[in-house]
């Protein structure tokens, strides 16, 4: 992609973990990344990374469950780098516990950040994306769409991502604008860090107990992600929508 034709991603939750990679991998595709995330200043290694490679980057603090800070955050990246046409919804936040132990609030959070944080970023995103005949959203959804014991929450919103996703795909293909998941099994992040604290395993043990279980028998980086979302996020892609790719290094029962 030549910088004349350089097009604009928005990547939440990009501070670290997946978000972090997709974003490095996009620039390395060729787009200019706004960088989401709660705390801008969080966001300095990933800007670090994609200007040590020559790319050209925008940190910008946003809570994705806030709708005026989301039109605000939109709106900046647009003046700043130009109209966003790619849209990548990672930002995403853990309230694990069994259903008679979780809270309202754990409920609530999870369900916000995830599902209302897409909604409102695609919603803000997409009127960049028809004016320009282009676009391309890929959600973040998991694997604990199928189900995971103790996160009752994170799965339905996962498996409600999935749901959203294939609407949008409906409602705005005829405007060139795909919308495709990309949904994780095991990968080593603070997130999956966070769940073996929970359970009392050290992370090391618990991604030797996972990769088991794993077919690959590895468990999945960062990477594995972002260079699925970079396949989504392509112009060459635009037949591709409405679908989710499960990557779990194996089926999935």
């Amino acid at each position: 992609m030549s910088s004349t034709e350089q097009r604009v991603a928005i990547v939440t939750g990009a501070a670290r973990g997946i978000g972090a990679a997709t974003a490095v991998r996009l620039a390395a595709e060729g787009h200019a990344v706004a960088v989401l995330d709660l705390d801008e200043g969080a966001c300095a290694q990933t800007v670090e990374e994609i200007t040590a490679q020559g790319g050209k980057v925008l940190a910008v603090g946003c809570d994705v469950s806030d709708s005026a800070q989301v039109e605000a955050a939109v709106a900046r990246v647009s003046t700043e780098l130009g109209a966003p046409v790619v849209l990548v919804n990672n930002a995403g936040v853990l309230r694990d516990n069994l259903l008679f132990k979780m809270s309202d609030d754990d409920w609530d959070t999870v369900m916000n950040v995830h599902l209302r944080g897409a909604f409102l970023m695609s919603r803000a995103c997409q009127k960049h994306m028809v004016d320009a005949g282009f676009g391309r959203i890929v959600n973040l959804s998991s694997s604990s769409a199928l189900g995971n014991r103790g996160q009752v929450n994170y799965s339905a919103a996962k498996a409600g991502m999935q749901g959203f996703t294939k609407t949008l795909a409906k409602e705005l293909g005829k405007f060139g604008i795909t919308a495709n998941a990309v949904a994780p099994g095991f990968i080593a992040t603070d997130m999956t860090a966070a769940t073996a604290e929970r359970v009392g395993m050290g992370f090391d043990d618990f991604q030797a107990a996972a990769a088991t279980q794993i077919p690959v028998q590895r468990v999945g980086e960062p990477a594995d992600i972002a260079n699925a979302v970079a396949f989504f996020a392509d112009e060459k892609a635009g037949f591709v929508s409405g679908q989710v790719l499960y990557i779990a290094g194996g089926p999935l029962d």
